[in-house]
């Protein structure tokens, strides 16, 4: 089975070229708003986001670049800036920020760092978006680690992370017994949190809580995960619970143990609930000396998938959701043991198989705007696939042409007329490739 060819419309265009560091779009949503700007860090491949000095922006038709946030004091061990994201509705980004008292000694590290926003308007003027206090008593509203991959709901009123907790990655280094699993949590925009000031400790603009409960050794067969990542929300505005309304919710990949004791990501859903203030049945939200934070009264944490015993278990890949919130897609292995597209409804059911190709698809799932096809690696170009009863034949298309180094980071503008992405770019001197932004423009068949 051959790609059909690209699209002739438009050619891929290249617009960042400062080779002297990288343009990391990280899978995120880079574009802003309008979708005149692409917002990326400036990591590097050894020292990652650690060493990353600044966020920038850069336009998508003239090249013309703006730095939004200039890291003070960045060396070798942090502060350090990266993993960017831009609201759908405002003209603002949130970021990974490392914390500001980062040395040799005491470096950024997943339990080290908050999230900041940067309105355009105001750069250089951060605003700490989720509170942090490691300092007993904790805080309701304020988390004791450091969150990542930050992602805007589709009305900006709320944030999702992965996170890392401090106080557990303390014990765990202290009994040797693993107690650092990373789990997810959301911020809202509905109130400040305030703490006990010191360099550890950061107050918050947007009041915040853990909503996966994970557990060092999940019970095997059960529905119990070590590990919850790969997440992101569910539509625009959620999706239609079985009464009707509409559920504010987070896809993500949890880790279950086998019957057989082996570790198998699964697709899980948590639905969230408007008022995260009040704390649930297994504690307090702000967490105790030897325990995570809990989830918010009303949160229900579901399995989706139980691919555990079978034949190829495991899923992989974000677990993306279209913008109606109706279906998630994923990444699994079919019948011949081929990592291709699945789809699933939030509420449950049977997957379902989207493509169908002779070899792996290699990830970077994005729903185009239209919520009528979903993009993805495959083959070394970025290729689309319709949802449909069509034949697979008939529904797929590449929109790049293969090339030495494969595209990367794939994300749409708001309107689907235009996709960016990463690719490796070698200077002609031999030195060493750096990330450059590209862009392409699609016009979407009727």
């Amino acid at each position: 089975m051959q790609s059909c060819q690209p699209e002739k419309e438009t050619e891929e265009k290249q617009i960042t070229h400062d080779l002297t560091y990288n343009h990391d779009l990280d899978n995120n949503d880079n574009f802003s708003p309008d979708g005149e700007w692409l917002v990326y860090d400036t990591r590097t491949d050894d020292g990652g986001i650690a060493e990353s000095p600044r966020i920038e922006k850069v336009n998508v038709k003239t090249g013309e670049v703006k730095v939004l946030f200039d890291v003070k004091n960045n060396g070798t061990w942090g502060p350090g800036a990266g993993a960017v994201s831009y609201s759908p509705k405002e003209n603002a980004v949130v970021f990974i920020h490392g914390l500001e008292n980062s040395t040799q000694e005491n470096p950024y590290q997943q339990w080290r760092r908050t999230g900041v926003i940067i309105e355009d308007a105001k750069p250089n003027v951060p605003i700490y978006m989720d509170a942090r206090d490691i300092t007993f008593p904790f805080t309701p509203g304020a988390l004791r680690g450091g969150t990542h991959r930050h992602e805007w709901s589709g009305d900006g009123q709320w944030i999702g992370f992965t996170y890392n907790d401090a106080i557990l990655k303390a014990l765990e280094d202290a009994s040797g017994v693993k107690r650092n699993l990373r789990t997810i949590g959301v911020s809202k925009k509905n109130s400040s949190v305030v703490v006990h000031q010191d360099p550890e400790n950061v107050a918050g603009q947007w009041f915040s809580a853990l909503v996966v409960r994970v557990v060092p050794e999940p019970k095997p067969g059960s529905d119990e995960i070590s590990h919850a990542v790969s997440d992101s929300w569910i539509g625009r505005n959620g999706y239609r619970h079985t009464d009707g309304k509409m559920q504010i919710a987070r896809a993500f990949l949890g880790t279950v143990v086998n019957k057989n004791g082996k570790n198998v990501p699964e697709v899980f859903v948590v639905d969230i609930p408007n008022n995260i203030t009040l704390p649930g049945e297994y504690g307090p939200l702000e967490g105790t000396a030897t325990d995570f934070p809990m989830p918010p009264k009303g949160t229900v944490q579901r399995r989706l998938t139980y691919t555990a015993d079978s034949k190829f278990p495991g899923c992989s890949g974000i677990v993306r959701s279209s913008p109606d919130g109706s279906t998630l897609a994923f990444l699994a292995k079919d019948e011949k043991g081929i990592e291709q597209v699945f789809l699933i409804a939030p509420a449950g059911g049977k997957p379902t198989q989207l493509t169908e190709h002779e070899s792996d698809v290699s990830g970077n799932l994005r729903w185009h705007p239209d919520g009528k096809q979903v993009s993805y690696i495959w083959n070394g170009s970025i290729t689309l696939c319709k949802t449909g009863d069509a034949p697979f034949q008939q529904r797929f298309k590449s929109l790049t042409t293969p090339t030495e180094t494969a595209p990367a980071n794939v994300v749409w503008a708001h309107d689907g007329k235009t996709f960016a992405f990463n690719r490796a770019v070698k200077p002609q001197d031999g030195k060493t490739a750096t990330i450059q932004i590209f862009v392409k423009n699609y016009e979407a068949e009727d």
